[in-house]
């Protein structure tokens, strides 16, 4: 059965996440602290940048809350949707991605997002998106093993496909087409998610935002205090170079932020501290660093389903 869109509530969730998802990471970390700082945006709407940088495991993180509106789609968005064009809008989302200090721990995106347009005439239009993924730069079976059974179990209750579907998807989204190869290790991906109910399609989408830190927080905690030198700190900021390209170039978030007139300090909040661009660096076969591409950024299926 079909319900009216609940802006209201998905509002209320995504900030009580933000505040959830930091909670834990402070705790974590148990060093620094996420600052808070709220914005508006001169064209509609505002948000809440939670932003921690320089402490005991994480270099730089950022938990960005944002709820803006317009009264024209913007180019992104109408893309696949020219029924909706000119149509006013709102977006609401939490989108994260952590930084660690130690190269054996990995990187982590997130993000949840609720979109609802008001077309002249016609019922309203809404689709929920977000997930997760991995980007480690010394892999661990155990942590990629870990990260997916977590991602599959907040999927199953609402059918048994949506796991494989929305893991393939996440592949394919999370690739960087001009060095063929993926990003990490993958996750979920989902976008235009709409059954046509709205309360289960909300359910659905908190349980991948509530999964989220249960997925991330025992990979950080069996990583974080693991030996490390110059060497691996080297390549991990050089694979950092990858992760700044793909959100250049490739994220859907990130276009659409810029593209709406967004708050640029915090859509590029997903951005490295530090990071390194070699030429033409190739790893030494057989050891850790050529591991990472040649066993875990394959697109594995870590479950062997």
């Amino acid at each position: 059965m079909s319900q009216e869109p609940d802006s209201r509530a998905v509002k209320e969730y995504l900030l009580r996440l933000q505040e959830a998802i930091c909670s834990r990471l402070e705790a974590v970390d148990g060093n620094a602290s996420f600052i808070r700082d709220v914005w508006d945006r001169p064209e509609g709407g505002g948000g809440v940048s939670r932003v921690i940088t320089e402490g005991r495991v994480f270099e730089k993180g950022g938990v960005n809350f944002s709820h803006v509106m317009g009264e024209t789609m913007p180019a992104s968005a109408t893309a696949h949707r020219p029924h909706l064009a000119g149509a006013p809008w709102q977006a609401m989302g939490v989108s994260l991605v952590m930084h660690p200090n130690n190269p054996y721990v990995p990187t982590s995106h997130a993000n949840v997002r609720f979109f609802i347009a008001t077309p002249k005439d016609a019922e309203p239009v809404y689709w929920f998106g977000g997930g997760y993924d991995l980007t480690p730069y010394y892999g661990f079976e155990e942590d990629c093993v870990h990260w997916h059974k977590t991602a599959k179990a907040a999927c199953d209750p609402f059918g048994d496909e949506l796991y494989n579907r929305f893991k393939h998807w996440c592949d394919d989204y999370f690739y960087l087409k001009h060095r063929d190869e993926p990003r990490g290790v993958g996750g979920l991906f989902f976008d235009d998610y709409n059954t046509g109910d709205f309360e289960k399609d909300f359910d659905f989408m908190q349980a991948i935002g509530n999964s989220y830190i249960e997925a991330y927080e025992p990979v950080v905690r069996r990583r974080m205090d693991h030996a490390y030198g110059d060497r691996q700190r080297n390549f991990q900021l050089y694979r950092r170079g990858r992760y700044v390209e793909f959100n250049l170039v490739y994220d859907r978030g990130t276009l659409f932020g810029l593209q709406s007139g967004g708050r640029t300090e915090s859509i590029l909040m997903s951005l490295p501290p530090l990071v390194r661009w070699d030429y033409n660096r190739v790893a030494e076969h057989g050891t850790e660093e050529a591991r990472l591409t040649d066993y875990f950024l394959t697109g594995r299926d870590w479950l062997g389903e």
